[in-house]
């Protein structure tokens, strides 16, 4: 059950904190799961499902956990929401200023993507909140004003997660024999113009450790996406996140991609 503001999510009596679940926000199920089509704008269009579950659990496992949070864990769980922010925005960022101009030079109009960028506005304000209020109050915020604050953007972001894979599916009708789009390496490039040190270390572990890859969708995404070989894997799932390991406990998932016991 989702915790609602104002109601404290207590402990079981064992004291050993719950599993996570997927509430308040359901995940989203890739194209090529519900259709079986493995076409590059199927595909690319289940790369963002997958980044937006990982969005969503992301969103959940904040709005669990915080009625739970006790003093000594408040400087953590507020780097951990904070980073959860800039990971949402920095995506948005890129897809506006990188992919969806790569779009529109790809298809030859302007504007293809507009309306995911709409979508975007409409919980960008509410997203800013979010970190304006964690900033002002750090280790001392209330679990009540928080829920609050993500209960007042959850819809028109969940609304935006769910809408944008659909989207991205539409365009293979600009996708033709003599003028190709490829859509795949189109978002793996501009993606690729976003990573930095600083991403790495301080924003990427909160989307690859809420990445839930064994059990969804028959684990048919495991070791699959995101695409990286065994080693690289390894460096941004585990080595990378143990910088700030006391922050990143609070996520959904293990570096191998199964659902965890929430920190708190």
């Amino acid at each position: 059950m989702a915790v609602q503001a104002g109601q404290q999510a207590q402990v079981p009596m064992t004291g050993v904190p719950p599993l996570y679940s997927d509430t308040p926000l359901a995940m989203i199920h890739t194209p090529k799961y519900e259709t079986g089509n493995a076409d590059p704008f199927t595909i690319e269009a289940s790369h963002m499902a997958l980044s937006h579950n990982s969005f969503i659990r992301g969103f959940n496992s904040i709005y669990q956990q915080a009625p739970r949070i006790k003093p000594t864990d408040s400087t953590d769980f507020v780097g951990y929401c904070l980073a959860w922010h800039d990971c949402v925005a920095e995506h948005h960022h890129y897809e506006e200023t990188e992919f969806f101009t790569a779009i529109d030079k790809a298809v030859g109009e302007k504007g293809v993507m507009d309306g995911a960028v709409e979508q975007h506005a409409a919980f960008h304000d509410g997203l800013e909140r979010f970190k304006s209020y964690l900033l002002e109050k750090g280790a001392d915020f209330s679990y009540n004003e928080l829920i609050a604050i993500m209960d007042s953007f959850s819809e028109p972001l969940y609304t935006h997660l769910k809408a944008e894979p659909p989207q991205i599916l539409a365009l293979s009708r600009f996708s033709t024999p003599e003028r190709p789009i490829d859509i795949v390496a189109m978002a793996l490039e501009a993606g690729k113009k976003s990573v930095t040190l600083k991403f790495v270390f301080n924003v990427l572990p909160v989307f690859l450790l809420n990445m839930e890859t064994v059990d969804f969708e028959g684990g048919m995404w495991h070791n699959v996406f995101p695409p990286f070989n065994a080693a690289v894997k390894w460096v941004l799932t585990k080595a990378a996140p143990l910088w700030k390991r006391r922050q990143w406990r609070f996520a959904s998932c293990t570096a191998d991609g199964k659902v965890k016991q929430l920190a708190v």
